[in-house]
């Protein structure tokens, strides 16, 4: 097995406004594009599952198959099994797991899925070759990553801007690649894949639940959450410079004529047969 380990921190940590994000997310706004190379017999591992509500629309779309998801932090994992048990499912285990170096046989999977994962990994494109190693020829590499610096906005907003600048300075600052969307496919072809397809969707939020939604969410994770304590730690910013991203986060979030755009660049690599 390689010996690579994972080197950056997850910027955003599972603060209750993390989770608020993630448990939002299905197979149906967040891997579309992977849905139509599905079969019911397949067998996948997804990667960096958080809180586990794409694995579970996952396995319900192969029951005759099983998915593996796995995650780098074991305590959101618990939160993971309850999602499955609370839909019934029995074809998904769980395990701890460093995408570095996965600790499964070669050839092992149909598909390997990651979804908002290598933007946050230190390497990422030793992170591809241990997914397609153990994916079976002819299987699967699917990932999704957001591009920060593609996220669009109305109206616009010192307070916005000052947000995106700082969050990609705490990311980056954590090992990680913020805009790592507009590269998984370059990193794909480094990794070795040949056969990379790259696509690329939006989430929007523009009604007023949206707003509230989006604009709370990143108001509270701006102050409360594993990314304050990462911008204040570092010298990034004060607590007040925070509190005043949180307030531009609310501004926004009333505006009636707000609008949000986010950016993902996706691949889905076919491992050579």
């Amino acid at each position: 097995m390689p010996e690579a380990r994972e080197t950056a921190v997850y910027t955003h940590g599972h603060h209750e406004s993390v989770l608020r994000s993630h448990t939002w997310r299905t197979a149906a706004n967040s891997a579309a594009y992977l849905l139509g190379s599905l079969k019911p017999h397949m067998k996948i591992l997804d990667v960096g599952c958080g809180p586990g509500t794409i694995t579970a629309d996952l396995a319900a779309l192969v029951p005759d198959g099983h998915v593996t998801a796995v995650d780098h932090a074991p305590g959101i994992l618990d939160r993971a099994r309850a999602t499955a048990s609370e839909r019934g499912l029995t074809n998904v285990d769980f395990a701890v797991a460093d995408v570095h170096a996965l600790d499964f046989p070669d050839d092992t999977f149909c598909v390997v899925h990651a979804h908002q994962v290598l933007q946050h990994v230190g390497d990422p494109v030793q992170a591809l070759r241990e997914m397609r190693r153990v994916t079976r020829p002819g299987g699967f590499v699917a990932v999704r990553d957001s591009d920060y610096a593609a996220m669009t906005w109305y109206p616009e907003s010192a307070g916005m801007d000052a947000w995106l600048d700082l969050y990609r300075r705490v990311a980056r600052a954590n090992g990680g690649e913020p805009d790592a969307g507009r590269r998984l496919k370059s990193w794909a072809l480094t990794a070795g894949f040949a056969e990379v397809a790259a696509t690329s969707s939006t989430w929007t939020f523009s009604t007023p639940e949206e707003r509230a939604w989006w604009s709370g969410l990143w108001a509270d994770r701006t102050v409360a959450s594993s990314y304050a304590e990462r911008a204040t730690l570092g010298g990034h910013a004060t607590e007040g410079e925070l509190r005043a991203v949180a307030e531009a986060w609310r501004e926004w979030g009333q505006r009636e004529d707000g609008w949000f755009s986010v950016l993902h660049g996706e691949i889905l690599c076919r491992k050579d047969a």
